[in-house]
C-alpha cells in the first residue's frame, strides 16, 4: 500500500518513527509530509526518515493559521495524489481529514489531546478510524474507539525503549545526580490560542527553588530570557527521553513531556489552563503526575508540590515502582495502531 502520514510536532516524531519503519519493511511505501515545528524535522533525520517539507511556520495568530490550514490542504492534498496514496495515517491533522477525504482514502489517527478543536472537527467529519486514550473528554461519533494505552507507549514503551545512562554524561551528570527538567511552551498551537503560560516570576520561583536541591535544565519552545541561559538544557533531541528517565523531577507546561515523564516513571507537576484526560489519569489513577491550573494561586502551589517532591529522599525509586504498576495495566500503543492499519490494508 501506499501510506501518507505527516509530522507536525515532535512528538508526533517520536511516536510514529517506529511505525513508518515497521511499514516500510512490511513492504509498504509511505510518504512522510512535514510541517516544521521546533526539532521535528531534527528528529526526522535522526531516525533516518526521508520526509517532504510542506511549510516552515505553524503561524502564531488565528490568520496567519487560517492561511497555513489552506495553504498545507492543499499541499497535502496534491502530494498524496501524486504518491497515489491508499491510506492515510497520524494524528488528529486537519489537513491529512481533507486530503483522505477529496481523494476518498481512509485516515487512521491516534489522538489524546482533548481540546485540540480545529483537528478534531475535520476528523470527526471525515476520518475512518478514531483511536484515543481511555479518557478522552470527547464523543468522536461511530468511527471513535477508545484504547488503553497513552500515546506516549507508541515509543517509550519497554518493548521500544531502553534509557542509556551515557546520556547523563553529555550534559556533566552521572547516574544518582539529583536534577530537575523545566519545560517552556510556546503557547502558539491551535488549542493553546488566547491562552498564557506560567508567569515570569513562578519561572524564577521554580528554577531558584529547584536550584537549591540540584541542577535545573530548561528545556524551551521559545527564546528564554537571558536570566534562564546559564540553565538551558545543550542536549541532542534525540537524547531527552533519556534524561527524562534519570530526572529527579520534571515541571513545566507541557503535556507531552509530563506524560512522557510518567511513563517512564518520573514525577511531574504540568500547569495548564484546563484538565487533559490523559494526564488526569496519570495523576489519579498512577500519581505521577501532579496538575495545576494557570491562576497565581495555583502557580504558588506549584512550586511548593515541586520543592516537596523533590525533597523526598526515595522519590526516584518510588516512580519507577509506580511505572511498573502503569505498564501492567497499559498497552503497547504502537501495537494497537499497527494493527488498525492492517485492519483496513487487508494486511
Amino acid at each position: 500500500m501506499n501510506i501518507v502520514i505527516s509530522i507536525e510536532h515532535p512528538a508526533w516524531a517520536h511516536q510514529f518513527q517506529g511505525i513508518i519503519k515497521q511499514l516500510r519493511q512490511d513492504g509498504h511505501r509511505v510518504l512522510v509530509l512535514a510541517v516544521r515545528k521546533e526539532m521535528d524535522l531534527t528528529l526526522l533525520e535522526y531516525y533516518g526518515i526521508a520526509f517532504t517539507l510542506i511549510a516552515r511556520s505553524t503561524g502564531r495568530n488565528i490568520v496567519q493559521k487560517a492561511w497555513l490550514l489552506l495553504y498545507t490542504s492543499i499541499r497535502y492534498f496534491l502530494c498524496a495524489r501524486k504518491f497515489r496514496a491508499d491510506l492515510f495515517i497520524g494524528r488528529a491533522s486537519p489537513m491529512m481529514a481533507i486530503a483522505s477525504r477529496l481523494l476518498g482514502k481512509p485516515h487512521i489517527l491516534f489522538e489524546d489531546t482533548d481540546h485540540a478543536v480545529v483537528g478534531l472537527f475535520f476528523c470527526r467529519l471525515f476520518s475512518a478510524s478514531i483511536l484515543t486514550t481511555k479518557t478522552f473528554k470527547k464523543n468522536m461519533g461511530k468511527n471513535h474507539r477508545r484504547v488503553n494505552t497513552f500515546k506516549e507507549l507508541f515509543y517509550l514503551h519497554p518493548d521500544h525503549f531502553t534509557p542509556d545512562p551515557a546520556s547523563l554524561g553529555l550534559v556533566g551528570l552521572k547516574q544518582g545526580d539529583l536534577f530537575f527538567i523545566v519545560r517552556f511552551v510556546a503557547w502558539e498551537a491551535d488549542h493553546d490560542l488566547g491562552h498564557k503560560g506560567l508567569s515570569i516570576e513562578t519561572k524564577r520561583t521554580v528554577v531558584e527553588e529547584l536550584g537549591k536541591l540540584g541542577r535545573v535544565f530548561i528545556s524551551s519552545e521559545k527564546e528564554l530570557p537571558s536570566e534562564f541561559e546559564a540553565y538551558r538544557m545543550l542536549l541532542p533531541p534525540e537524547k531527552i527521553h533519556d534524561l527524562i528517565y534519570y530526572a529527579t523531577l520534571l515541571y513545566g507546561e507541557s503535556a507531552t513531556m509530563a506524560a512522557e515523564a510518567a511513563v517512564l516513571g518520573t514525577h511531574s507537576i504540568f500547569c495548564y489552563f484546563t484538565g487533559l484526560g490523559s494526564i488526569t489519569e496519570l495523576e489519579n489513577a498512577y500519581q505521577l503526575v501532579y496538575n495545576f491550573r494557570l491562576s497565581s494561586a495555583s502557580q504558588r502551589k506549584s512550586v511548593s508540590m515541586a520543592t516537596a517532591l523533590a525533597s523526598e529522599p526515595d522519590i526516584w525509586t518510588l516512580g519507577k515502582e509506580k511505572r511498573k504498576h502503569l505498564l501492567a495495566e497499559k498497552g503497547n500503543g504502537m501495537s494497537m495502531f499497527l494493527k488498525e492499519i492492517r485492519r483496513f490494508s487487508g494486511v
